[in-house]
């Protein structure tokens, strides 16, 4: 079987757009049925509103370290640990004075579709 070499959805940074975030950019590396691939990069003082997701969402920090919240806990977040976001809890991941590059992975439903 040949290697299949498939381009990825790449748009650069751009900010992310929801209300209550602000020094936050995202970047879309790939969405398929059942999983999702994105970078968030947050500069300091970057925040993204807190908010429940209707799915399951792995958060990885690559670079940096800022905090992050489930439910009513609160906890920081640094390079090389990752932690998950349970459906219907709401979260959240900001920074104070340093920066942060972390990685998301979104699953859409069963990996079999």
């Amino acid at each position: 079987m040949p290697i299949q070499i498939q381009p990825i959805h790449h748009d650069g940074w751009t900010p992310l757009p929801y209300e209550g975030c602000r020094n936050v950019s995202v970047k879309m590396l790939m969405k398929l049925n059942h999983l999702g691939l994105s970078m968030l990069r947050f500069e300091a003082d970057g925040t993204i509103h807190e908010h429940p997701a209707q799915i399951e969402i792995d958060v990885i920090c690559l670079e940096g370290e800022g905090m992050v919240s489930v439910g009513n806990e609160q906890s920081p977040l640094k390079a090389g640990e990752r932690v998950r976001w349970p459906m219907g809890i709401p979260h959240r991941l900001w920074t104070n004075t340093t920066e942060m590059v972390t990685l998301m992975v979104e699953y859409y439903g069963d990996a079999s579709e």
